[in-house]
């Protein structure tokens, strides 16, 4: 097991305008489960491949296990790497492919089965063992290339989004099992995803980034309650926060009929008159008749069972805008009616407008 740090880790291409990844600080602690996030082409795969030794860092330096790994070989590095196309060899079988890596590293032959042995019990494949890959389903030899992973032993685990290629029934199945396993055997794992959902319910913390770029680092709970900025508040939660512009008078925040104060720190910061606004669905609800709050035309009602969400439209600051609430599954408005959607005052989020940093809640900047 081992720590590892990227220390103004940076990478960029011959050729390119901007870095892959840019200055990136990250110090994750030895047994985390840290998720790396984010959009297509936000540098969390380059981050990942850079910690593995197969992209060649431009400037900074990598730390695993308080060891400077900077321009050491992969395999030297002590890591074991789980890939999206599971990369098994199609001619040997299950056991054969777990055990691999093992026999080129000269483990006896009795030591490597009862490794096998062991590991595949872990993961229910047991029974798998003498088959080849192409008699696997998806999930199975998704499990097999952890398998192949978690028999080495390794200090640090790498996972690149291991799951993209599973029906969605079956990568809930699996994201499970990976977050229990890890915890089971905890050793320090940095997770590749571009799956929030994902992200949420397996990682001790979460790593946003965009265009290279680091934009906050935290536990799930820590982002979803305090963005830092509108592209963070946007990404992680689903379905997305709810972000418009809104006025701001000497009375307070504008939010339909409702006029909400400010506390002087948030209002001082406020520059201009508007503010850009976060509220997430479950921080709106359904207004009684006469309520102050939002003014909303359904348009669309999606039912989950005991939650359901409305899909609206409302006039704020004198611009259309799409807004979504969660209600209770079994009693709401339908499409075509009006509603009040009323807000948590205390779950409202204030960024600014021109650099869409947090600002605060409306009570205090630090709530």
């Amino acid at each position: 097991m081992a720590s590892v740090v990227y220390d103004n880790i940076t990478l960029q291409y011959p050729g390119t305008d901007r870095p892959a990844v840019s200055e990136l600080n990250l110090h994750i602690e030895d047994g985390e489960f840290l998720v790396l996030v984010g959009p297509s082409g936000c540098g969390k795969s380059t981050a990942l491949r850079m910690l593995a030794g197969l992209e060649e860092v431009t400037g900074g330096r990598i730390m695993i296990g308080g060891e400077d790994m900077t321009h050491v070989s992969p395999k030297d590095r002590d890591i074991a790497m789980v890939f999206q196309n599971y990369a098994l060899y199609p001619h040997m079988t299950v056991a054969e492919n777990m055990g691999f890596a093992l026999k080129i590293a000269g483990v006896d032959k009795a030591e490597r089965q009862r490794r096998v042995e062991e590991v595949a019990e872990q993961l229910d494949l047991t029974e798998y063992l003498a088959r080849k890959p192409k008699a696997l389903s998806g999930g199975q030899r998704q499990r097999v290339a952890m398998g192949r992973a978690i028999v080495r032993e390794p200090r640090v685990f790498l996972m690149d989004e291991p799951l993209s290629n599973l029906d969605a029934k079956l990568r809930v199945q699996t994201r499970t099992r990976i977050a229990s396993l890890q915890r089971e055997l905890g050793v320090t794992t940095v997770y590749v995803t571009h799956d929030q959902t994902e992200a949420l319910t397996m990682g001790d913390r979460i790593a946003v980034m965009k265009l290279g770029v680091l934009q906050q680092v935290g536990t799930p709970r820590e982002l979803l309650d305090r963005p830092r900025n509108t592209f963070v508040a946007g990404f992680i939660g689903s379905p997305a926060m709810n972000l418009f512009t809104a006025e701001v008078t000497a009375a307070g925040l504008v939010l339909g009929s409702a006029t909400i104060p400010l506390a002087p720190e948030v209002a001082a910061a406020i520059t201009g008159g508007t503010v850009t606004v976060g509220i997430r669905p479950e921080d709106l609800s359904q207004g009684e008749p006469g309520a102050a709050g939002l003014e909303i035309g359904v348009h669309l009602v999606e039912e989950l069972g005991a939650d359901g969400y409305l899909y609206g439209r409302s006039e704020i600051a004198g611009a259309p805008t799409d807004l979504v609430v969660r209600v209770d599954g079994r009693a709401h408005a339908n499409a075509g009616e009006r509603v009040t959607a009323v807000p948590d005052v205390a779950r409202v989020h204030l960024f600014d407008v021109a650099t869409g940093e947090r600002i605060g809640t409306p009570e205090s900047r630090e709530a």
